[in-house]
């Protein structure tokens, strides 16, 4: 009879653990940067998902596996609609946690102003962050103008490709500033990893220059968090603090000792960061 009840409370501690698990459950969208792909973020799904919550990487246009060729993208929202088509797809009551790194943050950008009701946090990881004032372009043009020269580009590749009327650039990384400046803490494994995998990408400052200011009511609607990576030599803590003032947001993380592709360097801080996220925000 003991054993029979003491079977039965574990049964039933089991059955609540299941029922928490699913009533907590929270569905990521995690969005790489800049010549990136979802490959990328092989570190974090298995332990967000073994933590019981949903996963979904990504792959914008001309990124990962997707067939396009960056010289076929000419503006921004073509880059980002693997991102908004995937969103349009959901249950209409359901949201989802955006996460966005580097250039990702303006693809989060992008979503929340399309999509705000279907998103209950957009998590800008190391990201680029813009405002509501200025144009989607102006954070980009503010790094650019404010980077050093020890930031300089070492062997990365800048091509013009487009026409005139649409003009555009692209960047592939070279080896040295994938070494230097963005897995410089990273398993030399994953370095390797990214030199044969990272593909030619583009900022599309050109585009984004021309395109529509982000809105309070939309964009702004959405809860914003910021996790700051404080050895990353691509986008400066510097940089990424004055992003977080000059947008309004409140909310910071910050994860030390991480490089620029921190989800491969420091993975579990990553994933202890997000899971607090989803914990206190969602």
């Amino acid at each position: 009879m003991f054993r029979f009840l003491l079977l039965l409370i574990l049964v039933q501690l089991v059955c609540q653990g299941k029922f928490a698990a699913a009533k907590e459950q929270n569905h990521f969208i995690l969005v790489h940067g800049l010549g990136h792909g979802a490959w990328c973020w092989y570190k974090i799904i298995p332990r967000l998902e073994s933590a019981g919550h949903q996963v979904t990487a990504l792959d914008l246009a001309a990124s990962g596996v997707n067939m396009k060729s960056i010289e076929d993208v000419y503006t921004f929202a073509d880059y980002s609609k693997p991102l908004l088509d995937f969103l349009a797809t959901l249950p209409p009551h359901e949201k989802v946690i955006l996460v966005g790194h580097s250039l990702g943050g303006l693809n989060l950008a992008f979503a929340m102003e399309k999509f705000p009701q279907k998103i209950s946090i957009a998590v800008f990881f190391t990201a680029f962050l813009p405002d509501t004032v200025h144009q989607p372009s102006y954070v980009l043009e503010v790094e650019n103008k404010t980077r050093k020269p020890e930031d300089a580009w070492l062997d990365s590749k800048i091509t013009s490709y487009g026409s005139p009327e649409k003009p555009s650039t692209s960047l592939l990384f070279g080896p040295k500033d994938l070494s230097s400046k963005l897995y410089q803490l990273s398993p030399i494994e994953d370095l390797e990893l990214a030199k044969t995998l990272v593909r030619p990408g583009s900022s599309f400052i050109e585009d984004l220059s021309k395109a529509k200011k982000f809105t309070e009511s939309r964009y702004g609607s959405v809860t914003r968090v910021f996790i700051i990576c404080d050895e990353d030599k691509a986008i400066r803590r510097e940089f990424q603090q004055w992003m977080i003032k000059n947008s309004g947001t409140k909310n910071v993380m910050e994860i030390s000792g991480a490089d620029h592709m921190a989800m491969l360097s420091k993975p579990q801080q990553v994933s202890d960061s997000l899971l607090k996220i989803a914990y206190h925000f969602a």
